[in-house]
């Protein structure tokens, strides 16, 4: 079993496209988690302009950009500016007719429900809430942003929530690598000479099962080993440089919780499909529509679409702002239920080599 986890290990890293697909990795990893170790403490006053921007380029930023969660009284002004702006487009209000109506609502309601349903009575369309729910984040003050900045540095260290950000992305770029650079790893023993000659030699079926896939995933290993280090590096050099505390042992705590498990679902996904197509190749689309299954949203308790994780699903995402990113409902479960299923597929694929053994 171990000449076999070596042999592959070493076949991997002679293997130009390997590399290829690791500096692919780590250059889209970067380019998604970069922005947020750039975090730093902003001085002087910062001035910026929101009204005009569409509510994706607002649902963009983040505290990086100096927002920070608005209050109430913040949503209720911009929310009614947006308001204000729709009359007039939409509704053939006057100005003058908008702004004399955003001055009363400013001035009777306090609250955003009742600001609403103030604006139903008068104008019976749905969706007003929307225009006060995309102004959740707000620009604030220097003061304000180094305020909330502390606060989350009370509950978390730096490299926390860059970990977590760095396993959302870094799993979600190894799972789709993955699923079609561990195609050379059965490549050449299920060419049919090369297979039948395989079960006419004195090795276990399981010393085989667990060889393959030991060698695959020792490969994984060697890439996330490679990324933490890179990962890990350009967090202390940037927190430490924004006066931020890290601790290091964050990364590969999140790697083996959010990734490795996953990672360890994929190898075994392949293993099964091998042995039970005699043919790798059929493990790229159906490990893809994994990934496309397991990156799907959906809709939650409260109505709205987002991504609340699936079940056996081979990656864990953490959308959201930097400092408010929490795992999926139920991924302890998850995460569980992937290493037992991969034993039970590792299983299954140890008896269908067995049986097709010849004596």
């Amino acid at each position: 079993m171990r000449t076999i986890i070596k042999r592959e290990f070493k076949n991997y890293m002679k293997n130009p496209l390997f590399w290829i697909a690791l500096l692919v990795i780590v250059a889209g990893v970067y380019q998604s988690v970069g922005p947020y170790l750039k975090l730093q403490r902003p001085q002087g006053q910062i001035q910026q302009d929101i009204s005009n921007l569409s509510r994706e380029e607002i649902n963009d930023k983040d505290v990086m950009d100096g927002f920070i969660p608005a209050t109430q009284e913040q949503q209720i002004k911009y929310g009614l500016e947006a308001v204000g702006k729709v009359l007039v487009e939409y509704f053939e209000a006057s100005e003058e007719e908008a702004t004399a109506f955003i001055a009363k609502m400013q001035e009777t309601y306090t609250d955003i429900p009742s600001v609403v349903e103030a604006i139903k009575q008068t104008y019976d369309v749905a969706g007003w809430d929307t225009y006060f729910e995309m102004y959740e984040y707000c620009p604030g003050t220097s003061d304000e942003v180094n305020s909330y900045i502390d606060e989350k540095m009370d509950e978390h260290p730096f490299s926390w929530y860059i970990a977590m950000k760095f396993a959302d992305f870094a799993g979600l770029f190894m799972g789709f690598t993955c699923a079609v650079l561990l195609v050379f790893l059965y490549m050449r023993d299920m060419k049919r000479d090369t297979y039948e000659l395989l079960h006419t030699k004195p090795l276990s079926s399981w010393s085989y099962i667990l060889g393959k896939a030991g060698g695959g995933f020792a490969v994984i290993l060697f890439m996330l080993a490679v990324l933490n280090v890179i990962f890990g590096g350009l967090c202390l050099f940037y927190g430490k440089r924004a006066g931020l505390p890290v601790n290091l042992l964050d990364f590969p705590r999140t790697t083996l919780i959010y990734i490795l498990p996953n990672m360890l679902m994929v190898v075994s996904v392949y293993t099964a499909i091998a042995m039970l197509f005699k043919n790798p190749l059929p493990g790229i689309p159906l490990l893809l529509l994994y990934m496309i299954y397991s990156n799907m949203g959906s809709m939650g308790p409260d109505g709205n679409y987002g991504y609340y994780g699936r079940a056996l699903a081979i990656m864990v995402r953490f959308p959201g702002k930097l400092f408010d990113i929490s795992p999926p409902p139920m991924w302890q479960m998850n995460q569980i239920f992937l290493v037992v299923a991969s034993v039970v597929l590792l299983v299954l694929s140890a008896n269908m080599w067995k049986r097709r053994r010849y004596y």
